[in-house]
């Protein structure tokens, strides 16, 4: 319980440190918000008005600070209508206590609103997309946890064979491929040179959309070029970790042990090499699928897949600041997240680690 807390502890370092960085970063950057947010419309008087109520013509001190407060599930509001600066009105929230013309309230993390989706919340715009982006990421880690321990107890159980060298060639190949070159090819070689075998889409999301705007088709076969693009380097990184865990492991003397005993090689695999070798896959798998979702990026932009890398990418060619920020700061909580479960996991599997 006591190293919980302390990871705790860290890991809230860790989401202050990150939000910190992003904010000073994007605030850093030669672009006016309040000029984004009206476009070609604007005047002083309406860019006042922005400024004013966006705290955009304050202090970055005072502008990280109301941030912070945004952020918070905890925020202190002002009471009074003296501070321009108040976002009261934009969500709903639960007063806890007021003081001296100030409340202290409860409420959701308030992410702001888009500068070019017609003030659209961040926090729909994550709602949106946040859970193609969780779909590819889960198929891909799927596919690269099933095939990357299949392939690599092949590869160890025929060691220095044909059959292993041949594994642990296209594996280090894997590795090498960065995702938006893979991800070009496999669209160009799947989806079009062998479209009439394939029948799969260049591009395409979970849902075929018609002229409409409706979506009105569940189309599944999308889903497996951008997965099977984004499971390439996790397939290569697993197969190559399980081949080693499993020669290391097979050498021990208990599963000598078990040999001697008259226990058939599968059961030995299954019940006494595989339960030992997870370890260091656990802890590779889990810091794959944190990565997947920044490496989805390119991925998604690609294959034009509605996940949140394909809403990033569109933000920054827009200068549209809040969803960039936004969708940052929930990567990197989802990183810190899955780390603390790993955490967790680790210490079920193998008691030693406490």
């Amino acid at each position: 319980m006591k190293l919980l807390f302390k990871k705790l502890f860290h890991s809230f370092l860790t989401v202050i440190g990150v939000i910190t960085v992003v904010f000073i970063f994007f605030n850093v950057i030669p672009a006016d918000p309040a000029k984004i947010m009206l476009g070609q419309r604007d005047d002083l008087r309406q860019l006042e008005n922005i400024n004013k109520k966006y705290a955009f013509d304050k202090p970055l001190s005072y502008q990280y600070f109301y941030y912070l407060n945004d952020l918070s599930c905890i925020s202190i509001h002002d009471n009074s209508n003296s501070d321009n600066y108040t976002y009261s009105g934009n969500y709903n929230y639960f007063t806890i206590i007021s003081f001296n013309n100030k409340i202290l309230v409860l409420k959701f993390p308030y992410l702001r609103t888009s500068f070019v989706k017609s003030n659209k919340l961040v926090t729909d715009i994550i709602l949106e997309t946040f859970p193609n982006t969780c779909i590819l990421a889960f198929a891909s880690i799927l596919f690269a946890l099933f095939s990357g321990l299949f392939l690599g107890i092949l590869s160890g159980y025929y060691k220095y064979s044909f059959i292993d060298r041949f594994i642990l060639f296209f594996s280090s190949l894997g590795v090498a491929l960065p995702s938006f070159f893979s991800a070009i090819i496999f669209s160009w070689f799947f989806g079009f040179v062998l479209f009439e075998y394939t029948n799969f889409n260049l591009t395409g999301g979970l849902y075929y959309i018609d002229e409409f705007g409706n979506e009105n088709h569940f189309m599944l076969k999308n889903l497996i070029l951008p997965a099977f693009t984004l499971g390439v380097r996790p397939l290569s990184v697993i197969t190559q970790l399980t081949r080693s865990s499993y020669i290391d492991i097979s050498q021990q003397d208990y599963i000598r042990t078990a040999y001697a005993k008259g226990l058939d090689k599968f059961t030995i695999i299954k019940k006494h090499i595989m339960k030992n070798a997870l370890n260091p896959i656990v802890t590779s798998v889990s810091g794959w699928f944190a990565s997947m979702l920044a490496g989805a990026v390119f991925v998604e932009y690609i294959f034009a897949w509605n996940g949140i890398g394909k809403e990033i990418v569109e933000a920054l060619n827009n200068m549209d600041l809040p969803v960039v920020m936004g969708c940052v700061l929930l990567i990197a909580l989802v990183f810190i997240i899955i780390n603390l479960l790993v955490d967790v996991v680790y210490l079920l599997l193998d008691p030693r680690a406490k």
